[in-house]
């Protein structure tokens, strides 16, 4: 029989269909949704004072009875509803802007409480736009007390949801289970999830709503760390891969052709790889480095192992430019040990969906020419290629290894449709790849079933990018400098604009197409180019081959320079409306420029000028290790931000936040202590059953 709990929430009295239309809009679906919907504030309205003692300015709750209530016309046509309330102790007027149909709600004689602020309103002390109730035998839910505010959507007040919250709290609160275990409770001490539920709704005090809001809070952090460790125990347990034994001959012989020196963090990062593959459990590592690192290398390495073991590998990117650039980079590495490298892309018309394996050759008779994808390659190869990859599983070889690269650009269905083509019980080893500096409380947590490398060092030769904020009246002065700077040092700068077009709603923000248009004329001895989003494969391509050959002095750009593009000779990087950036994102576009010898500059221009707008760029100009960036930006802008937008790859919380790495940490440890007792979790089949129920749809299994 279906739980009260379960039901739609448009059947809970006074909801109805076209009120659960609006409910669902706040992601609320469900009775348990409803009861779970927990306000973001309160309103102290706790204090009750005498009418007589009144001073304005105060936020209060009076009792009393409403001696009249009517409608006025103000002199400039606006209609508002006043009122009289008098205690034993004198009377005040109330006030109500746009609520004419209190008149048929409220009447003379009622006994009411209301709550509000003290005012002026012209030469009267008035208590301005007050929530009320009449006084009944129910408790109070609007005035006399500590106040829940919801988010609200337009048709959906904040009363009329305490309302509906109060009721299905008196029906419905009994049928709540406790989800955790007594001995997490006990260790924890923390209040019972029914005790929570209604004192996060209407506590008696503050220090009330703090612990049962932490306990809610814990609850999001434990079930989503529980699903990261169930999924590790499954993958180790359950799953089997080929291993890739290497001798130490071969990778000897391997890294000895590199026309580089692998830094101590590359090493670390291949032996942890290389460990990982010799197994038959199947690998599952993260590789976080900043961008220019040297990530893709140790991607060859695991390629180059498997190669040696008659097995193919696949990497996915997230756009084809930066596709073409590992196809770039890997055909380089591994070409010289006999590995082919293919570029794999998708079909440019509706009736031609097969895949294609793209020559790359700058030689001019084989430009253009692609062949058909054939799984019948006896070779063992890698395959490059963006999400076209995906779409044709029966197309694919069975792939001894994944590497997905700026995995969180990539749902959590499409990287399984590669894992899943696995033939019987034997499943690739997984590597997945980002440049987005990502704190290590979020790895941790949010990633806790990766096994995770991190490539902290730069390779030599990597010089540090000189950081400048730059405020609206140097603009000119900067403009002038980096036309100098062009013209004596031969190199070249990207200028990055937030939005492709100009929007109604953001005039003051510069976007690509009428900057490039603008700066043609103020770099006007310069040779200025334009790539965005919607441009068509071709013309991006086209862009940027004409920026490697140095045809292009300044390209205007979106943020899909982000990933993937390098320009040897780019030495400016200039971001517009800075601030509409986290700061990893910044860091990574900064990451575009001193790829070589050259003294390289970043500059962000912003316009505006709160202080701490300032302070937050200004740390870009101090701060240039990605790691240490990312953990400012999760404090100060969340971690919704550090992958540009909410929905690449972190958690929409209710109320935790991976800033409380204390109760991030206590969490950790009680789903840690639980797991050593009880792996599979026998005793708590309705915990393994929340984990894998779990809203948390970014982790990768």
């Amino acid at each position: 029989m279906e739980s009260k709990l379960d039901s739609s929430v448009q059947y809970v009295p006074r909801v109805g269909p076209r009120m659960a239309a609006l409910l669902k809009k706040l992601g609320i679906e469900t009775v348990y949704d409803l009861l779970t919907y927990v306000p973001f504030r309160y309103n102290d309205y706790s204090l009750v004072s005498p009418i007589a003692r009144l001073q304005p300015g105060e936020t209060v709750t009076l009792m009393g009875t409403l001696e009249y209530i009517r409608t006025f016309v103000t002199k400039t046509g606006k209609r508002l509803v006043m009122g009289s309330l008098r205690d034993e102790s004198g009377a005040i007027d109330l006030v109500w802007f746009n609520q004419v149909y209190l008149v048929n709600v409220l009447h003379a004689g009622d006994r009411l409480s209301v709550s509000g602020k003290v005012d002026w309103f012209g030469k009267k002390v008035v208590l301005s736009s007050p929530d009320y109730e009449v006084i009944g035998e129910q408790a109070s839910l609007h005035t006399g007390r500590l106040v829940p505010v919801y988010s609200e959507t337009e048709g959906l007040s904040s009363k009329w949801l305490r309302g509906r919250i109060a009721y299905v709290l008196e029906q419905c609160l009994p049928e709540v289970s406790e989800q955790l275990p007594e001995e997490v409770l006990r260790e924890q001490k923390l209040m019972g999830l029914r005790e929570a539920i209604s004192t996060v709704h209407f506590p008696k005090s503050q220090e009330a709503a703090k612990d049962a809001r932490e306990r809610l809070a814990f609850d999001e952090l434990f079930t989503l760390i529980l699903r990261a460790n169930l999924q590790k125990h499954t993958w180790k347990t359950t799953l089997t891969a080929t291993p890739f034994p290497i001798e130490p001959k071969e990778l000897s012989q391997f890294i000895g052709r590199l026309p580089f020196v692998l830094t101590d963090d590359q090493l670390k990062a291949v032996n942890e790889l290389l460990a990982d593959v010799r197994q038959s459990i199947p690998m599952n590592r993260l590789l976080e480095g900043d961008v220019g690192a040297g990530k893709t290398v140790v991607a060859a390495v695991g390629m180059y192992a498997a190669a040696l073991q008659q097995s193919s590998s696949v990497l996915l990117a997230p756009t084809q430019i930066l596709a073409q650039q590992h196809h770039q980079t890997l055909r380089a590495l591994l070409g010289p040990h006999g590995i082919q490298v293919k570029l794999v892309i998708g079909g440019t018309t509706k009736k031609n969906t097969e895949l294609r394996i793209v020559n790359t050759d700058k030689s001019p008779s084989k430009k253009n020419q692609h062949s058909a994808f054939s799984i019948h390659n006896s070779i063992p190869s890698v395959y490059v290629g963006t999400h076209a990859l995906l779409t044709k599983r029966d197309q694919l070889p069975d792939f001894g290894l994944i590497v997905i690269d700026e995995q969180q650009r990539f749902g959590v269905t499409q990287r399984a449709l590669l894992r899943t083509h696995a033939k019987g019980r034997l499943v690739p080893h997984q590597l997945t790849m980002t440049a987005t500096p990502i704190p290590r409380t979020i790895v941790q947590t949010v990633f806790g079933n990766l096994d995770l490398s991190i490539l902290r060092t730069m390779p030599k030769g990597r010089k540090i990018v000189k950081t400048w904020v730059v405020r609206p009246e140097k603009r000119e002065a900067a403009y002038g400098w980096i036309t100098k700077e062009l013209t004596t040092t031969h190199s070249q700068a990207f200028v990055i604009c937030p939005l492709i077009d100009e929007s109604e709603t953001a005039k003051a923000v510069k976007a690509a197409t009428t900057e490039y248009e603008r700066l043609k004329e103020i770099f006007a001895t310069l040779w200025v180019g334009l790539l965005h989003g919607r441009m068509r494969a071709e013309q991006k391509t086209d862009i940027l081959e004409r920026m490697r050959n140095h045809s292009i002095d300044i390209l205007v750009a979106t943020p899909v320079v982000e990933v993937g593009i390098d320009i040897p000779e780019a030495t400016i990087m200039v971001v517009e409306a800075a601030e509409r950036f986290g700061l990893s994102q910044l860091h990574q576009l900064r990451g575009r420029v001193g790829r070589r010898e050259k003294p390289s500059y970043c500059l962000l221009f912003t316009e505006m000028e709160t202080p701490e707008v300032l302070a937050r760029l200004k740390s870009l100009e101090t701060v240039h290790n990605g790691p240490e960036l990312a953990e400012l930006d999760l404090k100060l802008r969340g971690p919704g931000e550090l992958f540009g937008t909410r929905q690449h790859g972190l958690p929409g919380f209710a109320l935790a936040t991976l800033t409380d790495t204390a109760l991030v940490a206590r969490a950790k440890q009680s789903v840690t202590n639980l797991m050593v007792l009880d792996p599979e979790l026998s005793r708590f089949p309705h915990l393994r059953e929340r984990a894998s129920q779990g809203k948390i749809d970014t982790i990768q299994s």
